[in-house]
Parts: C-alpha cells; structure tokens; sequence
C-alpha cells in the first residue's frame, strides 16, 4: 500500500507574546492521499491558515511533524505551490512572464517554460492574454493567472488559503468549476482552506473539520459524490445531506464557546 502523500503527526503550534503562550493548533494528525482534493473548514480563528503556513513551509510548528513523500518540511520548497486569496502577481510582468517567473528561477530553457506557460495559460481560459498587464485584469482573471503560475512549477502538492474569498459570489463561482476543471485534467494534489461549506463540498473528496481554538481535526467527512461536478450539483439531495452534517459540526462548535 503506497504512502499518503501528505502526513501531519501531533502537530502543535502555540504563539509566545511578553504576557502569555497562545495555542494556535493542537494535535493535529492528517493524512493527504495522492491527487486527493481535500478541504479544510472550521470556525474563524480556529488556526486553518497557520496549519496550511505550516504545511508551506512558511511557518515552523511548535511540535509535531510533517512530512511529504516520506520527506520532512521545514522551510517552503518548489514541491508546493501557493495561492494566496490576495493575487501575489508582479504588477510590472505581463501575465505569460508571471507565469513563468518560477519556471526561470529554476533555469528552465526559455523555449520549455514559454511552452510550458503557454499550456497552463490555455488550461485557465486565459489564451489571447499573455501580453497583459496584471492591472488590466479582473480579480478572477488575476487568480486565474495565480493558479497558471503555481501549477506551471509542477508541484506535488497546491496549497490554496481561500484563494477565491476575495471574489464576488458569480466570478466565485465560475472560478470553483474552473478548479474542478483543472483539476480534473491535472489530478494534483490540493490542500484547500475555505471557511464556506457549499464550496468545500462542492470541491472536495474529503472535507476535514476543525473544532475552535486551538484548532484540532475533529472529523474527516467523505463527499461521496460522483466527478465531473460542477455547480448544478449544489441543489441535489446528497449535497444538501453532507451540508448540513458539516454546518451541524460547526454550530456544536461556536454554541459551545
């Protein structure tokens, strides 16, 4: 039986002031199989994007470790692509350069990263656009651009921190079956922080649920839901049943504060 892809074994994360210890995240054991979609959801403040900041890199845990491929993470690394919810592009590159800004870090021939921005520029829905300037863009366009850059590096893993949490709910929506679509095609592994239930049920295989602060996974929910989706299936009764099973989590959490 091959490994899980993404392992996090009693993970702690506690923040140290003049005054007083804040513990972030506790305990945290997970397990993120190949090409898995998974999503994580829980009450605000419950430390969702510290444990996806650990997961990068950007952050260290206080205890506890995590390992992907077998291999222990302890600073960010080219294995893991990052979408933000702000677009993080360089305003000054057109959309084809910031696409293949990680692709001439790396010393990629410039024919190969050209090619290689090219496809993931179509796979978006951004082909006519290379030439384009950040600022002519839409938000969704933006992110779009984001989701080429980071998928262009061909990372193991795409951690993704609400990255749609800034767009209007119709471009919201257009862009969930975008990454449906995407992923459908490219079958990565993606770590997904949302703190909205339709979208995590509509995105996942698993969704995992954190309690409130600190931050434990209290349950993992399997979305036993047939692929290709896209946003008909939010209104179907199976839907509704995952839904509402997770909203019901979540309530028993913030009543209990």
């Amino acid at each position: 039986m091959s490994q899980p892809k993404l392992v996090l074994q009693n993970v702690g994360k506690w923040f140290e002031s003049n005054r007083e210890s804040v513990e972030a995240l506790s305990d945290i054991n997970l397990e993120i199989e190949e090409n898995e979609l998974a999503v994580i959801v829980g009450p605000s403040g419950c430390g969702k994007s510290t444990l996806l900041n650990i997961v990068a890199g950007l952050e260290q845990a206080s205890c506890g470790v995590v390992r992907l491929n077998g291999r222990e993470i302890t600073a960010p690394g080219a294995d893991r692509g990052m979408v933000f919810q702000s677009y993080t592009l360089f305003p000054w590159l057109t959309v084809q350069q910031n696409v293949e800004f990680g692709l001439k870090i790396k010393g990629v021939h410039p024919e190969e990263r050209a090619r290689k921005a090219r496809h993931y520029i179509e796979l978006v829905g951004l082909t006519g656009f290379q030439d384009a300037l950040p600022k002519t863009l839409s938000g969704g366009m933006k992110q779009r651009v984001a989701i080429a850059r980071a998928l262009a590096n061909g990372p193991e893993m795409l951690l993704m921190d609400e990255p749609f949490g800034a767009l209007d709910a119709q471009t919201r929506s257009i862009m969930q079956d975008l990454l449906l679509s995407v992923w459908e095609k490219e079958r990565t592994t993606v770590l997904f922080i949302t703190h909205d239930i339709d979208e995590a049920v509509l995105l996942a295989d698993n969704v995992y649920v954190m309690s409130r602060r600190p931050g434990r996974i209290q349950a993992k929910i399997k979305v036993d839901i047939s692929r290709p989706r896209d946003h008909r299936l939010t209104v179907s009764r199976e839907f509704t049943e995952i839904k509402k099973e997770i909203m019901e989590m979540l309530w028993a959490e913030t009543a209990s504060v």
